[in-house]
């Protein structure tokens, strides 16, 4: 009994040797560089600007895009034209749509709402109609580790750089717009320019993730390593530097498991993100219940009765 279970056919690997098969591992770490350097592009990527999608509330945008990534994704497929192209072009469509349309937050859901379930009835019907391997029109949806060949690198790379150098020229006025809009907007800040341009480095983000963790996933990237951070930090500087890690440690560990099984790598990230994120809310949980109670607010006194 290989793997300790067995299909139900009785035929081949059981689930546990699915999930867990280290076999000939050295010879497909050997074939992996690729993967793994696409997975530092993606850490990095997603763990710098997710610090922005905490900060200004976007993880339904982040959710959105990556509908329309998927449509654009799988209109290329059908094609055969470049896919990664193609899930850019989706996403800085749906990125701009939601930047223009969407200036306050209330407009903004509304606006991801409508998009969002257009994108993916797109995708849906773009799939249908590839008559090509299936894991082709799953890796779209769930993430692939295989499929990341040199021109895919090269595209991933180039955007990725995009997205960093992007995202380093307008830190400061986006950090600053971000905590206190208002404010800098009577500082002269340009808020609503900034906030268009954000959003479509954060459709090129969106796009960069989809490709390797899929577009139903891709929330693991860029929302759930800076959450994790917030729970401990609120320094502006540690912030970006945890979240880095923690999206590196998700994608990287993801990526490594997954080359010794049969499944898709999005099951794996998700899962190293949210125990991240679930080890720091039980921290902030333990070391707020530790605090001196002489730092913790003290309901008022009431005032003494005269006898």
């Amino acid at each position: 009994m290989t793997g300790g279970m067995l299909p139900a056919d009785g035929n081949g690997p059981g689930v546990r040797q699915r999930i867990f098969d280290f076999e000939d591992y050295g010879e497909l770490l050997g074939l992996a560089h690729n993967s793994l350097l696409a997975g530092v592009l993606l850490g990095l990527v997603g763990g710098l600007a997710g610090v922005f999608v905490i900060r200004r509330d976007l993880p339904f945008a982040v959710h959105g895009i990556s509908e329309l990534s998927f449509a654009g994704g799988a209109a290329a497929l059908l094609l055969g034209l470049n896919v990664v192209a193609g899930s850019i072009v989706g996403s800085l469509l749906a990125a701009a749509v939601i930047g223009v349309l969407g200036v306050r937050a209330r407009d903004r859901n509304s606006v991801i709402g409508v998009v969002m379930p257009f994108g993916l009835g797109l995708g849906v019907l773009f799939l249908s109609l590839y008559q090509g391997r299936a894991a082709n029109k799953f890796g779209l949806l769930t993430g692939q580790i295989i499929a990341v060949d040199t021109p895919r690198m090269s595209w991933l790379l180039t955007t990725s750089l995009v997205v960093l150098v992007a995202l380093a020229v307008v830190w400061r006025p986006l950090t600053f717009a971000s905590v206190d809009p208002e404010v800098a907007a009577a500082r002269g800040v340009p808020v609503r320019a900034l906030s268009l341009v954000f959003m479509l480095v954060l459709g090129l983000a969106v796009a960069l993730c989809v490709q390797i963790v899929g577009a139903l996933l891709v929330l693991s990237l860029l929302v759930t390593p800076a959450a994790a951070a917030a729970r401990v930090t609120a320094s502006t500087t540690l912030l970006p530097v945890l979240s880095v890690v923690f999206a590196l440690v998700s994608m990287e560990g993801g990526i490594l498991l997954a080359l010794g099984s049969t499944v898709p790598i999005s099951p794996y990230v998700t899962t190293i993100s949210f125990t991240i994120y679930l080890v720091c809310r039980l921290a902030t949980a333990r070391r707020d219940a530790r605090s001196p109670r002489d730092m913790r607010p003290s309901a008022p006194r009431r005032a003494a009765t005269p006898v």
